[in-house]
């Protein structure tokens, strides 16, 4: 073996072979450079490969870990299953749980911000009214990370639902604006793929060549009022969104 493509492709057969299981690490550079005989700079080349590639993610004080790939099936479907009061999973939840997942809404951070103009066209409001704003990320346990998630509410609509609060939403927020009297009714949403962010790269922990899909969400009551805009930022070998039966002719 003499040149780092080589290396690459020893290692990514010893990664899909399961030999270095996901969650596993790979052998340190200096072991590396001692089995196979090369120079630090090759094995260091090799290992980027494997970044790029989205196989392996750099982990602070764990070193370069093998990455999880497997899909997650994100139905249409988890939204009805959630809409009604009372229940203790949300969209995520629900749609991990079916899969035999372990998945969990992660709140970063909720504030209030004064709309900009692009919000403020969807949810049809005016530029620099106030607006609720939820940070999340959606998660599979113990720590992988599947989705960057930021939510904009009406502040008057998110505070008499009880959505403008740190605590966790029981049973997601579609139940809790159900409850509130405010059933969501229909929700577009604009569907993108583009290279990610640097800062997006380092939050769902994925190589330079893994590009994301973004999907863009307005949600509406009965009468056509915005309730939510929501944007969902995730690796694309990751997202696996499934639209079942939709009806192509008007009733």
């Amino acid at each position: 073996m003499n040149g780092y493509r080589e290396l690459a492709s020893e290692l990514q057969r010893r990664i899909d072979s399961g030999e270095i299981p996901v969650g596993g690490t790979l052998p340190k550079i200096t072991d590396l450079m001692e089995t196979y005989g090369l120079a630090r700079q090759t094995v260091r080349d090799a290992i980027k490969v494997l970044e790029d590639d989205g196989l392996v993610v750099a982990v602070r004080k764990r070193g370069t870990v093998v990455r999880h790939r497997t899909p997650v099936r994100i139905p249409l479907s988890r939204y009805r299953i959630v809409m009604a009061p009372g229940g203790t999973k949300g969209p995520w939840e629900t749609a991990t749980a079916a899969q035999g997942l372990d998945g969990y809404m992660k709140l970063i951070k909720v504030d209030v911000v004064q709309a900009d103009d692009d919000i403020a066209r969807l949810l049809g409001l005016q530029a620099g009214d106030d607006l609720i704003r939820r940070l999340r990320q959606a998660i599979i346990r113990p720590d992988d990370v599947v989705q960057v998630q930021s939510a904009w509410y009406p502040r008057a609509l998110a505070e008499a639902a009880g959505i403008a609060t740190t605590s966790k939403i029981e049973g997601g927020v579609y139940g809790a604006l159900t409850a509130a009297g405010h059933p969501p009714s229909t929700a577009s949403e604009r569907v993108q793929a583009r290279i990610p962010t640097d800062e997006e790269r380092a939050q769902l922990r994925i190589g330079g060549r893994v590009s994301v899909i973004t999907v863009e969400r307005v949600t509406r009551d009965q009468a056509g009022r915005p309730l939510e805009v929501l944007r969902v930022v995730g690796p694309s070998d990751r997202l696996d969104f499934t639209y079942d039966d939709l009806p192509l002719m008007e009733a």
